[in-house]
Order: C-alpha cells, then structure tokens, then sequence
C-alpha cells in the first residue's frame, strides 16, 4: 500500500475544499479495493514473519528428529514440516481424528502446557522397531495397549528430547511430559478461544508408511520465543525514516473517532416515578456490585468490564469479549 508524503496530504485536502475533486471520486476508488473479513472473535496473534519464522525453526527440529531416529532406530525415518498456521484451541480438538494419541507437555522455565499429537501410523512402526522388528504398521488402525502408550512416552521424550535441542540457540529451555491420552476431548488443556501455532510434520517410516505429527503451541508459551525477539530485534534498528513513516500511521490511525459506552446498569420505573424524580432519590440497578459492567462500541456489545480509577479519573479494565448470549442495545 502507497504512503501519502504530507505534501501530497495537503494537496488532496486543498482539491477537496476547492472543488477540484468530489468526494464521489474518492468513493468510487474505494469500490476497487478488495477488503478482507477480520473475525474479532479469533484475532490473528501470529504475523506472516512469525509464521515464517516457526516454519525455518521447525525445519531444523524436524532435520534433527530424522537424524536422530534413523541412526536410534537403525531405518530410514524422514520427518518434514508440510505447514505452519494459527486457530484456535477449540478448532484444533475438532480437527483431531481418531483413533490418536497425544501427550501433554509442560515447558520450562515458561511453566506452559503445550500438546504434541502422534498419528497412529507414525506410532505403529516406531513401537514396532523399538520391539526389534522391521517397522511394520497394522493393516487397520486400533487403540494403542498399556504396553504400546508406556513406549509412546519413550518416542515421545525422544521427540521433545529433539525440540528442545532446536530451540537451544534461542531460548533455552526444558520438557516435563504430564501425561499421555487418547481422547483429547477429556482434557481442555487450553481455553476454548486460545489462539495457538499449528506446526504439521509428516512422517514415512521405512519405503512407504506414511503419518504425521501435530505440534500445538500457544501463544502465550511463542510470545517469549519467538514474538518478544522478533520485535527486540526490529526495534533495535529503526532508522529516522522508519520514525517518521510511523508517526505518519500514527496520525491518520487516529483520525477516526469510535464512542464507547459503558452501561454501568439498568433499571425500570413507572412514568410516575420518574416524573417524581429528584436529587437524593435512590435507584436500584438490575446488576450486583461483583458483576461486569457492558461495553458498548456504537450500538453494539463487544466487551464487559470492571469500573475502577485511574489516577483521578472514572475508568474500567475490559475483563472479556461479550458473548454470544449477551444482547446489544
């Protein structure tokens, strides 16, 4: 997208008031621009250069779980990263076949939960190589046996063995593995609405069987990993011309004004009463004094909110997104 110079700011505006140009002009070049959706609801914490960045890091854990294993395992292991996105937590369990398995770790010294998540057609050869045979996987899929998710927590220090010596040059870290399940749906390690990474990683096992592994990662665990470097580092570099482009954002951002409302409570009285109304009188709320306050941007709810102050001056903290129940004025 084109940065306006000030001088060119100018201008437009001069052209306007004249009437060199009509607003009308303006619309109609509006009209050619393509508009994308933004869901409120699932804010996309992740930028493409985060994205980009899991995607390169990844790719040398994967080069290391394959090194590792094929020489561990004496056969030829390939693990690769096929892609990297965000969703949400609660897309992620949807999107979980099964039969699976998946095993809960904790990261330190961040003390943050994170998921890795096998496919059974990966599970299979490995089990069956640590057992001495060749890597065979069955011909349907099944349940794993007591047996087979005791060994599933040895692949799986293995793995994250191998994670975390990828991340060595970044951050330095530590796995604790919390427990080993086959039915995530048990568990909601995360909220619902957590936004995470998704790094998918196929597998193939000896010539031909073919699986994957999912890594799911929040972003409350990326953010000291990945996000606070990448911005220490931009930061470090901004030049003049970089400061004065961002100034020039900074002004035209704040240039549209939107009202908030905060509806500290609601209360019905007759038209009697209300005619009779005078100072000192009292009137009850339909909110208790622990309850969330509504937030309103226009007309619309979007938010609740605790009321406090801030220095002098009336405030309130957004304590969460509205609901879906939650109805608008």
């Amino acid at each position: 997208m084109d940065v306006l110079s000030q001088s060119e700011i100018d201008a437009l505006l001069n052209a306007l008031s004249t009437g060199e140009m009509k607003i009308e002009e303006l619309k109609d070049t509006q009209k050619n621009i393509d508009y994308k959706l933004y869901d409120f609801r699932r804010p996309n914490k992740f930028s493409e250069e985060h994205l980009r960045s899991l995607q390169v890091l990844h790719g040398v854990f994967a080069r290391f779980l394959t090194n590792f294993l094929t020489g561990y395992l004496r056969n030829n292991i390939q693990v690769e990263v096929v892609s990297v996105d965000q969703l949400t937590y609660e897309d992620f369990i949807k999107s979980i076949p099964s039969p699976t398995v998946i095993t809960i770790f904790k990261v330190k010294p961040f003390n943050e939960n994170a998921i890795i998540q096998f496919d059974p057609m990966f599970l299979f050869p490995m089990i069956d190589l640590f057992f001495g045979g060749n890597g065979d996987a069955p011909g349907e899929v099944r349940e794993l046996t007591d047996i087979e998710l005791s060994v599933t927590k040895n692949v799986s220090d293995i793995v994250l063995d191998n994670l975390v010596l990828s991340w060595k040059d970044i951050v330095p870290v530590e796995h604790e593995i919390l427990s080993v399940e086959t039915n995530p749906n048990l568990h909601q390690i995360f909220p619902f609405n957590e936004i995470v990474a998704l790094i998918t990683m196929t597998t193939k096992v000896g010539e031909s069987t073919k699986g994957f592994i999912n890594l799911c990662l929040p972003f409350t665990l990326l953010d000291p990993v990945i996000i606070q470097p990448a911005q220490k580092r931009f930061g470090a570099h901004i030049s003049a011309a970089d400061e004065k482009e961002r100034k020039k954002v900074e002004y035209w951002l704040g240039l549209p004004k939107i009202e908030l409302t905060v509806v500290t409570g609601r209360a019905q009285i007759t038209v009697r009463d209300f005619l009779q109304l005078q100072e000192g009188d009292v009137l009850v709320m339909d909110r208790k004094l622990d309850q969330d306050m509504d937030v309103y941007v226009g007309e619309n709810l979007k938010y609740k909110a605790q009321a406090g102050t801030l220095g002098d001056q009336f405030a309130v903290q957004i304590t969460a997104l509205a609901g879906e129940g939650d109805h608008d004025v």
